[in-house]
């Protein structure tokens, strides 16, 4: 009788080699099956966020959610990598996982170099709704990337914390002549509750 550990052992090792393969359509499907192969799938689907295409980069970050809190200190890692691409998957993904331990991880990414990883940490904080990262995300509202200072906006409103008020609306009146950043301003003050 074959050892059902063994089999299943080089079923992932096969899956993990598909991941080098030249296709990316092969290199998606084996990222999109590791996630239900557990912590022997944690470093290659993190080495995978570095992956030239976006798709694979996209369902290994959603395989490492679904791996959950096993998947959560290596995402932790590529949060602080200086690879645009390994932080913006981590922040994207750390929010699934819903463990509240990544919000500073995630406040201290807000300083990335990285506008996209910025923005991702962003979303993931708003998303998560700890009100500890109000302060920073404030900070970021004047940042020079626009879509780092609409996912702030967003993220402040989804948070709904009283003291983004003032500031949201600081922000709205320096964006003269964006209406699309003042309807985003609007949406999130209106969220807030003024």
């Amino acid at each position: 009788m074959p050892d059902s550990d063994n089999s299943s052992n080089m079923e992932i090792k096969e899956i993990i080699e598909k991941l080098n393969d030249e296709d990316p359509e092969i290199r998606i499907e084996a990222a999109k099956a590791l996630g239900n192969c557990g912590n022997d799938a944690l470093d290659p689907l993190i080495e995978s966020l570095n992956d030239e295409n976006p798709n694979v980069r996209f369902h290994a970050a959603k395989s490492l959610g679904k791996i959950g809190k096993p998947a959560i200190k290596p995402l932790l890692d590529a949060l602080k990598d200086d690879s645009g691409n390994m932080q913006k998957y981590a922040a994207f993904i750390l929010k699934d996982i819903g463990d509240n331990s990544v919000v500073s991880d995630l406040i201290e990414a807000l300083k990335s170099k990285d506008w996209s990883a910025r923005k991702f940490s962003a979303k993931s904080l708003g998303e998560i709704g700890d009100k500890t990262a109000t302060e920073p995300l404030i900070e970021l509202l004047g940042d020079e990337d626009w879509g780092v200072r609409v996912a702030v906006t967003k993220a402040l409103g989804d948070i709904g914390d009283e003291r983004a008020i003032d500031p949201i609306k600081k922000a709205r009146r320096a964006a003269t002549g964006d209406k699309d950043f003042k309807k985003v301003a609007n949406k999130a003050l209106k969220k807030i509750g003024k």
